[in-house]
């Protein structure tokens, strides 16, 4: 789903500037970590242990990043990125530096009242994908004329049966839900990963989210052939190599690149060699599985949706 900021004529532009990338071997997708730090203790994650940033890059640098890299979607990330209190500058200079580019950011959402969003989002934001932690931002954001408002949820043994409701509630809310799905990589912890005597369960949860798809496109954001693949990779049966690196990559405070946010880094942007696929399937991240979701009529249709 789009924002009403953009027409059904920019799609085309978004596919066409995909496809070159894709030619160029360049990422179509760029995480700007604009900061390792995190105010929120979640188990399954270890940001919130990172001390002060050693060294953040300026607006500048990052319009600089942006305009070398000149992806279709460029994501704020972090840690939390809101920590930042330049992050409309560092918005503003991205949005001023590319033409065909969406721009979203990733939060926890405990810091984001209406002002910020606004202003977040009159710098150039077009998407704001906010945990479900603070549902109570998201009405008072509609209010405001902001419709670029996503949950990003993450599947895990504990909330198989909320999955459904909360896309239900993310349709009465006007907004779009992006699924993740978990993974005990970052810190060892197995205790949210979906067992095998689970799978079954999960099946039929993501079977009802597929329904519900092909009934009312808009809602669910995640593409089909992501949500196929989530039970491959709970039981084991995922073997294909991995495109992180190829097309998307994660760029630190200190502007070096990383290929996957679970990777070490391995040189500044300014230095960019081009990734090949790598055989790892430690994750199943949204991240990962969407880069490599081949372009659909149906996915052409969920970005031409809209949630109401």
């Amino acid at each position: 789903m789009l924002s009403a900021r953009f027409k059904p004529w920019h799609v085309p532009l978004f596919a066409a500037k995909y496809a070159y990338l894709h030619l160029k071997r360049f990422p179509v997708l760029v995480h700007f970590e604009v900061t390792m730090r995190c105010n929120a203790r979640c188990d399954f994650c270890d940001y919130w242990k990172n001390g002060a940033d050693a060294a953040r890059s300026d607006a500048a640098s990052y319009a600089d990043a942006a305009r070398y890299f000149n992806p279709v979607m460029i994501t704020f990330t972090g840690g939390e990125p809101l920590l930042r209190r330049d992050l409309e500058e560092l918005v503003a200079a991205v949005a001023g530096a590319i033409r065909v580019r969406y721009l979203a950011m990733i939060t926890h959402g405990g810091m984001l009242g209406p002002e910020r969003a606004r202003s977040l989002w009159q710098a150039g934001l077009n998407q704001f994908n906010i945990s479900l932690d603070y549902l109570d931002t998201v009405p008072r954001m509609r209010a405001i004329g902001i419709d670029g408002i996503r949950f990003n949820t993450v599947i895990k043994r504990s909330n198989l049966d909320q999955l459904l409701p909360i896309v239900r509630c993310a349709e009465e809310l006007g907004v779009g839900v992006s699924f993740s799905t978990y993974t005990d990589a970052k810190n060892g912890n197995t205790a949210h990963l979906v067992s095998r005597d689970e799978q079954q369960h999960l099946e039929e949860v993501i079977a009802e989210l597929l329904e519900f798809k092909r009934k009312k496109r808009g809602v669910i954001v995640s593409s089909d052939y992501y949500l196929e693949q989530v039970p491959r990779f709970f039981c084991g049966e995922m073997h294909d190599s991995c495109n992180s690196g190829v097309r998307t990559i994660h760029i630190d405070p200190a502007g070096r690149v990383r290929r996957c946010p679970d990777f070490p880094s391995d040189f500044h942007w300014r230095d960019f060699e081009r990734y090949s696929p790598i055989d790892c399937n430690a994750c199943y991240y949204a991240c990962r599985g969407e880069a490599q979701a081949p372009l659909t009529i149906a996915r052409v249709r969920d970005v031409m949706a809209t949630a109401q």
